[in-house]
C-alpha cells in the first residue's frame, strides 16, 4: 500500500456558519506538501463558547480566542498535534472570504506545532509566516 503523505483530519464542531471543508483540507495538503511534513494533525473548527472553555483551561484566559495548538508530547510520535479555531472568531476579524482567514488561522498553528513561537524567536515565525501567505495568496 503507497503511502500518500500525512493524514490531515478537519472536523467542523459548529454549527453557526458555513464551511467549505473539502476547500481548507486542499490548502493543508499544499502546505503539508510544500513544507514537506510527514506527521499528521487535526484542525477542528469550533465555536466561540468551545474556543473559550479551552482558552480557560489550557491558557488560563476566559475569552474566546482565534487559534491554539497542542502539539504531540513527543517528536517520536506520527502524530504532529491538533489546532483549534474558532469559526465565529474568524468570521469576525476576517477582510476577504471566512475560508481565507481559516486557511491563515490553519497556517499559523500548524507553524506552531512545527516548533515556531513568534513570541519568543525574534521574528522568525512571523518572517516565515508572511513568506507563506504570500506565496498561497493569504493576503
Amino acid at each position: 500500500m503507497k503511502n500518500e503523505g500525512p493524514r490531515i483530519n478537519v472536523f467542523n464542531r459548529q454549527r453557526k456558519l458555513n464551511v467549505d471543508l473539502s476547500s481548507l483540507r486542499d490548502f493543508l495538503a499544499s502546505v503539508v506538501n510544500r513544507l514537506k511534513l510527514e506527521k499528521d494533525f487535526s484542525v477542528v473548527l469550533v465555536s466561540d463558547r468551545a474556543m473559550k472553555k479551552f482558552n480557560t483551561q489550557f491558557a488560563g484566559k476566559p475569552c474566546p480566542t482565534d487559534v491554539l495548538s497542542f502539539a504531540a508530547d513527543s517528536d517520536e510520535e506520527p502524530y504532529l498535534g491538533d489546532i483549534i479555531v474558532s469559526v465565529e472568531s474568524a468570521e469576525r476579524q476576517r477582510t476577504a472570504e471566512l475560508v481565507t482567514e481559516l486557511r491563515i488561522l490553519s497556517l499559523h498553528g500548524l507553524l506552531h506545532l512545527m516548533g515556531y513561537d513568534h513570541e519568543t524567536d525574534d521574528g522568525e515565525m512571523n518572517s516565515f509566516e508572511t513568506a507563506l501567505r504570500e506565496e498561497f495568496g493569504l493576503e
